[in-house]
């Protein structure tokens, strides 16, 4: 008797690798697998972090990058791509043409470019490789506000601020979707999703805490995940906004550092 064989939504993470579990391609698995599908990956990095720090790093070759996006595509299909932080402008680069060449849907850009300090996390040559190659390819970015700020060009204090912010950065690159993370900051209208020129508005905002460490790697891999399931983007980026929202309040005593969320805050059982 042959079993019966079932089929699954599947969702591909490009992202660097986290050792220490909290992040990366570790927390983006964990919440695919939270949402009940099939996970693929392609390791940007290998990083030795943890709870309290990243020590260092090692890159992804670009060959071998190329040759990990090849094996995924040409075998199992993804329904949706989350990419995750790349530091390199020649990795960025074959990420981009390889999204390209495989007509990529439901891609969810983990923007990475500048930090809440306003610090700048790559050089500008990956930021020009990512700004006009990926984000028109894109279903969705989720810059936070010191981003949003450095790629529109324009301080963002004000709602009126976000939807020109918004507006600036969809026209000049080409974004279809656009969604301001930390917008419940600044707003008691929650967070802003911008979607072809249409303004939706996600209420609620996390219970702040310096302690928590992974909720934007989840928020991201989650609208991948409901966007794989055929869910539209504002009910996914709604969905997905929940998902990490309870997980990190649900947030693990883990390590020395920040408590890493936990991605299976609905089936811990407290011991």
């Amino acid at each position: 008797m042959h079993k019966e064989v079932k089929t699954m939504k599947t969702v591909l993470t490009i992202a660097g690798s986290d050792c220490g579990g909290a992040g990366g391609i570790q927390a983006d698995i964990k919440t695919i697998t939270a949402h009940k599908l099939y996970a693929t990956s392609v390791i940007t990095s290998m990083t030795a972090q943890n709870t309290t720090g990243v020590y260092d790093i090692q890159e992804s070759t670009p060959k071998f990058l190329g040759r990990q996006i090849d094996s995924v595509f040409q075998d199992i299909y993804p329904d949706a791509v989350k990419i995750g932080m790349v530091s390199s402008e020649e990795l960025i680069e074959v990420i981009a043409c390889k999204m390209e060449e495989y007509q990529v849907k439901n891609l969810i850009l983990d923007t990475n470019i500048v930090s809440n300090s306003g610090r700048a996390l790559i050089g500008s040559t990956a930021e020009r490789i990512i700004l006009r190659k990926l984000f028109p390819m894109a279903s969705l970015i989720l810059p936070s506000i010191p981003e949003a700020e450095t790629i529109s060009g324009i301080s963002i204090d004000s709602i009126e601020d976000m939807g020109a912010a918004a507006g600036i950065i969809s026209q000049k690159y080409g974004v279809r979707g656009i969604f301001f993370r930390e917008g419940h900051r600044i707003t008691e209208k929650g967070d802003m999703l911008f979607e072809n020129g249409k303004i939706t508005w996600i209420e609620g905002g996390y219970k702040e805490s310096a302690k928590s460490m992974g909720k934007g790697c989840a928020l991201s891999a989650a609208v991948a995940c409901n966007l794989a399931k055929g869910d539209i983007l504002a009910e996914s980026v709604r969905k997905a906004k929940q998902y990490a929202k309870m997980a990190a309040e649900n947030s693990l005593e883990l390590g020395k550092g920040k408590n890493p969320i936990n991605h299976f805050f609905e089936r811990t059982e407290t011991v």
